[in-house]
């Protein structure tokens, strides 16, 4: 081997042994690195695997409603008549539709539908029936379809209309006079307000003093009706009755009247009433007596039930009379349930009678003795809008009056 050979052969092992010595070094002392040194890079945001069940749900067939109105306007419509209007729909999606239920506000609005299953391109249709009311104004009524339509569960329909009356009639009300002929009693016009002919088909009242004459074979748009009142069974009483005229108008079957009666006399307070009140003691209140048609009167006698109501005096004002009246209440012993009821019957010259109720409760301590039906009641005022003022005693102490 040559000198050249053996130098170089000596320099390739010496630094074989070198790196094998480094190797072994790095083996036995790893290094150790910082465990929180990742988290100064900013890491993306794992996404979710996407779930096969979501994607076969979003790829089922859904069903869509799709109504062509969700509103109907009758318009004017009469009283208590009948309305019937339609509600087509489609199912423009791509599943089975399902109408679960239909529900309405109120009876007034009836409904009906062929089936609740429609396939995909098939229509439907819900038909409606709307009664009308008696009350005049306008009026909306809704119903609410419930599908299984996931984008709109649920549909809500208007029907609208506004009620007024198809024939007019005047006066609206009668109001008798006693002392008057026939009492009074003016005509009563009725009007088709649409100009749609009718006739009438009865007249009805709830008083046996009321009659009127018609054709029920005429037809017209305008009526005049001549009431007659029946004096004698009438007499001297004040009634309230109502009069109901049958029509044959399509969108007006009946219309009515009320009846009202102005008595003789008008007594005010129309009853005596006091609270507060010991048994056994006395109350005067006052009662005024007016004639309504400003005849002279004046009072024959004047007595009470139980013989508990005297009248102290009668005084003259305007057209009637202003009474004192004095209520004597019974002991405690003849006591019930805390209240004393008694009658006034007051008659006139002419014989006509006039009955005046009275009704006392007794205090506190009177009705928790008894069955505490009538507690006292406190801040009373100092006159009752009902009553009048102040009630005083017959030994002149001043009382709550109620």
């Amino acid at each position: 081997m040559t000198p050249k050979r053996l130098t170089l052969t000596i320099v390739v092992v010496t630094c074989g042994l070198l790196l094998h010595t480094g190797c072994q070094e790095e083996v036995a002392a790893p290094q150790q690195l910082n465990p929180y040194w990742f988290q100064q890079f900013q890491q993306p945001a794992r996404q979710q695997p996407t779930q096969p069940a979501a994607a076969s749900a979003v790829n089922q067939p859904a069903p869509t409603i799709t109504f062509e109105k969700v509103v109907h306007d009758f318009g004017d419509v009469g009283p208590q008549t009948k309305h019937y209007c339609e509600f087509k729909f489609t199912n423009t999606g791509s599943g089975t539709l399902r109408i679960a239920d239909v529900n309405e506000t109120c009876g007034c609005t009836l409904f009906s539908l062929a089936k609740t299953q429609y396939e995909p391109g098939e229509s439907g249709t819900l038909k409606v029936q709307y009664n009308a009311d008696e009350q005049f104004g306008q009026v909306a009524k809704n119903l609410s379809v419930r599908s299984n339509d996931i984008t709109n569960p649920e549909v809500t329909l208007a029907v609208k209309a506004t009620i007024m009356t198809k024939v007019d009639y005047e006066p609206k009300m009668l109001s008798l006079l006693l002392k008057k002929e026939n009492a009074g009693c003016p005509n009563i016009t009725l009007t088709s307000t649409d100009g749609q002919p009718f006739s009438i088909s009865h007249f009805r009242s709830t008083a046996d003093y009321i009659t009127a004459d018609y054709n029920p074979s005429v037809k017209a748009t305008t009526f005049v009706l001549q009431p007659r009142i029946d004096m004698a069974r009438l007499g001297g009483r004040a009634s309230d009755e109502r009069i109901e005229i049958g029509l044959t108008h399509p969108e007006c079957k009946t219309v009515t009247l009320d009846v009202k009666t102005i008595p003789r006399f008008k007594i005010s307070p129309a009853q005596i009433s006091a609270r507060e009140v010991q048994p056994g003691q006395s109350i005067v209140k006052k009662v005024r007596i007016l004639n309504n048609y400003n005849e002279a009167f004046s009072f024959e006698s004047a007595a009470s039930g139980k013989g508990a109501v005297e009248v102290l005096s009668n005084e003259a004002i305007g057209n009637g009379y202003e009474l004192q009246v004095k209520i004597t209440t019974p002991p405690a012993a003849g006591t019930r349930a805390g209240v004393f009821t008694e009658t006034l019957y007051l008659k006139t010259n002419d014989g006509e009678q006039l009955e005046i109720p009275c009704n006392v409760l007794f205090s506190r301590a009177t009705a928790s003795s008894s069955s505490r039906l009538f507690p006292a009641s406190t801040n009373k005022p100092e006159k009752c809008k009902i009553c009048g003022p102040r009630i005083i005693s017959s030994s002149g102490v001043n009382m709550r009056g109620y």
